[in-house]
């Protein structure tokens, strides 16, 4: 890539020619702050947060403008920060912002922005300016408090850049523009696939996760890296545990093959773990009833029982069915098994179903 030289707040740097501001100063160490703006997807320049000096006289969204040779940009100064608190002081003014009763509280971007820029998140108000979309119970996974919104697009976009699926969009003009998922404005009625990427990447808490009301707030979650069960992609997912060790969210992780992403069953398919029907140790069946036992008890019962069902039988007496939410190293070994050592071809695997 070619390089330029630019000035940035007092310094001449070199950064590579097609880099925004926001990214050229994240290269050398120099924090911008955002809101709207996200890895995941397009660049908006929606929110201005992001807002900064070019060659004295001009201001620019830093997520959307590109370098250019010989640059002057300054990043932060009085001027520039008491535009950003008013840009924040009109965000909260539009919303209902109460972070005592949030779900995003501790985690909410506009409230840690406040807090760096010294701004005092209001009251509760009892009376929004335009009072929005509350969607609570439509979804099973997600839920919809609009006036928390403070229409960065994030969700619109991670809908139809993510996910493909479209849903999500913005209706009204002005004061009154509002997100909307259709004809039928709940997320229950609407095409939502219930993939909740759109609150993974929401910085507030208009959009929340069903799953997560009433059992932890944001900073009581621990979170620990695992892999999706349901399919042999191998979706890397970071899952939230509360104080009392149970899963109460599921969030996409960036570094794994899905990039953030996961659908229905990776997001709010680990309600299983906390079953009480789940089996926790192998049952054998003895006398006619299922009873507890080791591992190792299971293990030389079944490979005794395929053994003598071969010996009387032959080998295509046995069949093995795979499971897609096996690894694909998993099936792999199974089917090497039947064929190496049982000496079968009967191998069917649940995705051919």
């Amino acid at each position: 890539m070619a390089t330029i030289q630019i000035k940035l707040n007092g310094k001449t740097v070199e950064c590579e020619r097609g880099q925004t501001i926001l990214d050229a100063a994240a290269a050398h160490g120099v924090r911008i702050p955002t809101l709207c703006y996200h890895s995941q997807i397009s660049r908006t320049g929606a929110c201005r947060v992001c807002a900064v000096r070019v060659n004295k006289t001009m201001y620019k969204t830093a997520c959307t403008e590109p370098v250019a040779p010989g640059m002057d940009i300054v990043t932060v100064d009085p001027e520039i920060l008491d535009m950003r608190r008013g840009i924040l002081n009109f965000l909260l003014a539009e919303g209902d912002h109460n972070c005592l009763y949030c779900e995003a509280n501790g985690a909410c971007e506009l409230q840690s922005l406040c807090f760096e820029h010294g701004i005092d998140v209001p009251p509760p108000s009892s009376a929004p300016r335009n009072l929005r979309v509350r969607d609570v119970s439509s979804s099973e996974g997600l839920r919809r408090e609009e006036n928390r919104c403070v229409l960065c697009g994030r969700c619109v976009k991670a809908c139809e850049e993510i996910q493909l699926s479209r849903v999500w969009n913005f209706a009204g003009r002005g004061s009154h523009t509002h997100l909307t998922t259709g004809i039928r404005d709940l997320l229950g009625e609407s095409e939502c696939v219930q993939c909740g990427q759109c609150v993974q990447l929401c910085p507030t808490g208009a959009l929340s996760f069903q799953t997560v009301l009433g059992r932890g707030q944001a900073w009581e979650l621990t979170s620990r890296n695992s892999v999706c069960v349901y399919c042999g992609v191998g979706c890397q997912i970071n899952f939230f545990t509360n104080r009392e060790g149970q899963l109460v969210k599921a969030e996409g992780s960036i570094h794994g093959p899905n990039r953030g992403h996961l659908c229905v069953k990776g997001r709010f398919g680990f309600d299983f773990v906390q079953s009480p029907k789940r089996l926790k140790t192998p049952l054998i069946r003895k006398e006619g009833q299922l009873v507890e036992a080791t591992w190792d008890e299971a293990l030389d019962y079944a490979a005794g029982r395929l053994a003598t069902i071969k010996a009387e039988h032959g080998p295509d007496a046995v069949m093995s069915f795979t499971s897609a939410k096996c690894t694909n190293e998993e099936n792999y070994l199974l089917q090497k098994f039947m064929r190496g050592v049982i000496g079968t071809n009967n191998v069917d695997h649940c995705a051919r179903l």
